[in-house]
């Protein structure tokens, strides 16, 4: 039994399902993409952001949250965050979360530039006063270049809280005089909009709010958003890698010791391989951190002296230079940064102890090898017992070492079956003593 359906009824069922599906696409949940600014502020934290917010603009989410904990970072990665946030149409959120984070120096500015600011409870602020970049031969600021790079970020931040409608006193405070604040103070102080004890809060909080952005003011409507993660990529984590000092400075004591490896071992290839490899990507460190070059000079050094300890004996005084070279450069290396982007100095020590004990092992092995007797070659024979095969007066014939060799005795006729000691080698022939004679 075959059934026609009604042309009218089948249009109007069509339109329908379109007017259902158009409503429900129109109620779908707003979306909010988050991203992780933690730890330094590098050029990978800036390459992240700045991909977050074409990503939000791509997809028309309501909203770009930057959960943040970080002691802050470099001046060139925080101006590029800052003005990727003003000249993006996508509504920018500053969260520092959870309890217990911290927005300090480069993090102040980018709470600044954000559309919004929120803090979690128990959390601070502040403390953005500019710390000296490499910027002359000894990697110091004079006082008048401070002056101006802190006249400078004065003026851009309060820029950005003019913008904002936020505390600009303030904000001027935090960098001339690195004050810092908790939560609740930014809050009554207006340097921040709102405190949330969480995401789900956040959301809730920013339902309604009205963000300025570099194409006009919004209306967020983020009650039931959905928040989606936005991960760094491997580019990001491989920069962010290298942002770390500690890293660059691993990778450069990698690159000496295979260079060295090399060198002492010619034909090898791997170490040397290795060595300029992590030499390249220790350079790209320290290019990133913007290091002292007198460090970078006092390492050199460093790995002449070592290179030359090989070379020249000097029964240590050269590795007892370059350990001495190497630690100056270390300290100096990033003396100029801010504590979070300085190597270590346990690393320093414990990199130069582990440098020192591999040399001075090294030469010891060296001197001990030079005061051993030799035991190959025609030079092992000086000392050697042998026996007399045809009388020595004073030119024969001696037996040593299962060969017969053409011997003279320094001391006179000695009889054939006589046995007799090596005392020195002239060619071919042996100089020989009686066994019972001294040397």
């Amino acid at each position: 039994m075959v059934f026609h359906a009604n042309p009218s009824i089948v249009r109007f069922a069509v339109l329908v399902a379109a007017f259902v599906a158009v409503t429900a696409a129109g109620h779908a949940a707003p979306v909010v993409d988050v991203v992780h600014v933690n730890g330094v502020i590098g050029p990978a934290t800036a390459r992240y952001v700045l991909r977050a917010l074409d990503r939000a603009e791509y997809h028309r989410v309501q909203a770009l949250v930057l959960e943040m904990d970080t002691p802050g970072g470099l001046t060139k990665s925080m101006d590029d965050i800052s003005e990727g946030l003003l000249n993006s149409p996508v509504p920018s959120v500053a969260y520092v979360y959870p309890s217990g984070a911290r927005a300090a120096s480069a993090g102040v500015f980018i709470m600044y530039a954000a559309g919004l600011a929120a803090m979690a409870p128990t959390t601070h602020l502040g403390a953005a006063h500019p710390v000296s970049i490499a910027t002359t031969g000894t990697g110091s600021m004079d006082k008048t270049e401070m002056t101006k790079a802190t006249n400078d970020a004065v003026a851009e931040i309060r820029s950005f809280a003019l913008r904002h409608g936020r505390n600009g006193v303030w904000a001027e405070r935090a960098v001339r005089q690195s004050v810092s604040i908790t939560s609740e103070e930014a809050l009554r102080l207006h340097v921040i909009d709102l405190i949330a004890t969480g995401p789900s809060d956040l959301l809730a909080k920013l339902d309604g709010r009205l963000v300025r952005t570099a194409t006009g003011t919004v209306r967020l409507q983020t009650r039931n958003a959905h928040l989606i993660d936005v991960a760094m990529d491997l580019t990001e984590e491989f920069l962010r890698l290298l942002s770390d000092p500690n890293v660059g400075f691993v990778l450069m004591t990698i690159a000496i010791y295979g260079i060295i490896f090399e060198l002492s071992n010619p034909g090898l290839i791997f170490p040397g391989v290795i060595g300029v490899f992590a030499l390249l990507l220790a350079l790209a460190s320290f290019a990133i951190i913007e290091v002292n070059a007198a460090g970078v000079i006092f390492i050199v050094f460093a790995i002449a002296l070592f290179i030359a300890d090989i070379k020249v004996p000097s029964h240590g005084i050269l590795t007892a230079g370059g350990i001495t070279s190497f630690v100056l450069g270390s300290l100096l290396l990033t003396s100029n940064q801010a504590p979070f982007l300085r190597v270590s100095i346990a690393l320093i020590i414990g990199v130069a102890v582990m440098t020192a004990a591999f040399f001075l092992f090294a030469v010891g092995a060296g001197v001990r090898a030079q005061g051993r007797r030799v035991e190959t070659g025609r030079e092992a024979l000086v000392g050697a017992i042998g026996v007399v095969r045809r009388e020595l007066a004073p030119e024969g014939t001696v037996f040593v070492q299962g060969e017969l060799w053409s011997a003279a005795s320094s001391s006179g006729m000695i009889p054939a079956g006589a046995r007799v000691r090596v005392v020195a080698i002239n060619g071919l022939h042996l100089k020989v003593r009686a066994v019972d004679e001294s040397l």
